[in-house]
């Protein structure tokens, strides 16, 4: 039977990947309907190539300017309800979730309640509320299966296995900038840290792999989705990108999952799960991928991850609150308001005023995630004058100190 697919962020890399291997098995899948935030040009184009019955569009403004076009489709909707329409729509069998950031909640919420099969690509929905996820998965009928490579990676080495983690070590391939000199790091302009060296990303990706915050956020991420203490999971430094992550078992086993750099491989495993589906483009060549290393991941020059695992370590409401004053610096660093450096400066000094909620509720966590965002906002907007400077950027380890 041929799968319905929706595209929460079709206009996206992973959306764009994810539609590729959808034409490429037509005989497996069918688009059924797709979103973008404002990006009505992909979306004119991915209409007129794949005919999706249903779109949505989640900036009111760019709805406004496509809705000439909505008779093209079945269904238009706009705004944040109409990701949760078509997250949990009757006609979706899969629904990939591509979209970035905190506004992935809600509808991976709605595609839960659903009972669909998400793949997804999205971190910050359960950094900000795994424990709610985690709860309404085990009273659903849906099916869960990360699509990042690291996560993937650990999906596949415990798929089948009774027995729990020893350890769980998360590669990261260290970004642009991880043998560049920390005094050089508050020169850097977004054009210097949007060049990573093995992956094409979204911007606020492939800054978070810059800062190794998106290795922090997968930290949460495993320790939610693989029920492993964040002291079990360790990062390693992996250049080559060949080794996407490792599990350890009590024996002192390790099982990795190896493959070629290309996101395509864990969407369609994804889209495809639990059967495997041949492709002979993506065949790894062990005769040319040269030594495989591994170094220590460098939490000095880079402290975000020291903020994703005292997040991590102190729970509640503190993640939201890291992940929601991490979006707001990225997004004042891409546009060029803070410096490179400023980016764990705001993090650090939001987290260390929040008062943590041990047990949040969604609104609890909705209610962080609000106070951080504007508490960020207004730490950018007075940036030069009243940010404190914090030692770590200097060469010496400091942890995150927060107010009780």
């Amino acid at each position: 039977m041929i799968k319905r697919v929706a595209i929460l962020g079709s206009s996206g890399s992973i959306g764009k990947t994810t539609l590729r291997i959808i034409q490429q098995y037509k005989k497996e899948f069918t688009l059924e309907a797709i979103t973008v935030n404002s990006d009505i040009s992909s979306l004119r184009r991915q209409i007129a190539q794949f005919k999706p019955n249903k779109i949505a569009v989640v900036d009111k403004e760019a709805g406004k300017r496509f809705s000439a076009d909505a008779s093209k489709v079945r269904c238009a909707y706009c705004g944040i309800d109409g990701l949760n329409k078509i997250a949990s729509d009757k006609d979706v069998d899969i629904v990939v979730i591509a979209i970035s950031g905190s506004i992935a909640l809600h509808p991976l919420l709605a595609a839960i309640e659903a009972g669909k099969q998400i793949a997804l690509a999205n971190k910050e929905a359960i950094v900000m509320a795994g424990s709610i996820i985690t709860e309404r998965l085990k009273n659903s009928t849906a099916k869960l299966i990360p699509v990042d490579s690291e996560q993937s990676a650990i999906f596949q080495c415990l798929e089948g296995k009774k027995d729990k983690p020893r350890k769980i070590y998360l590669t990261a391939s260290g970004g642009p900038l991880y043998d560049l000199p920390i005094k050089d790091f508050k020169y850097l302009k977004p054009r210097d840290v949007l060049r990573h060296p093995r992956w094409k990303m979204g911007k606020k990706i492939t800054v978070d792999s810059s800062t190794l915050m998106n290795k922090g956020l997968e930290v949460i991420e495993s320790m939610w989705l693989f029920n492993t203490a964040a002291s079990r999971i360790q990062v390693l430094i992996h250049s080559q990108a060949i080794i996407h992550s490792m599990v350890e078992f009590i024996d002192g086993v390790v099982l990795a999952q190896l493959g070629v750099t290309d996101m395509a491989l864990p969407i369609q495993y994804g889209l495809s799960y639990p059967s495997r589906l041949e492709n002979k483009k993506y065949c790894l060549d062990f005769l040319k991928t040269g030594n495989l290393t591994f170094r220590k991941a460098d939490t000095r020059k880079f402290p975000c991850l020291d903020f994703a695992y005292q997040a991590a370590k102190d729970g509640g409401s503190l993640p939201a609150v890291m992940n929601a004053a991490n979006e707001e610096a990225v997004k004042a660093f891409l546009d060029e308001r803070i410096s490179f450096i400023g980016i764990p400066r705001v993090i650090e000094t939001i987290m260390s005023k929040h008062k943590i909620i041990k047990r949040p509720g969604i609104n609890s966590i909705l209610a962080s995630d609000s106070w951080a965002r504007e508490e960020a906002k207004r730490l950018i907007d007075n940036y030069v004058y009243r940010l404190p400077r914090t030692v770590n950027h200097y060469g010496e380890r400091l942890a995150v100190h927060r107010k009780r």
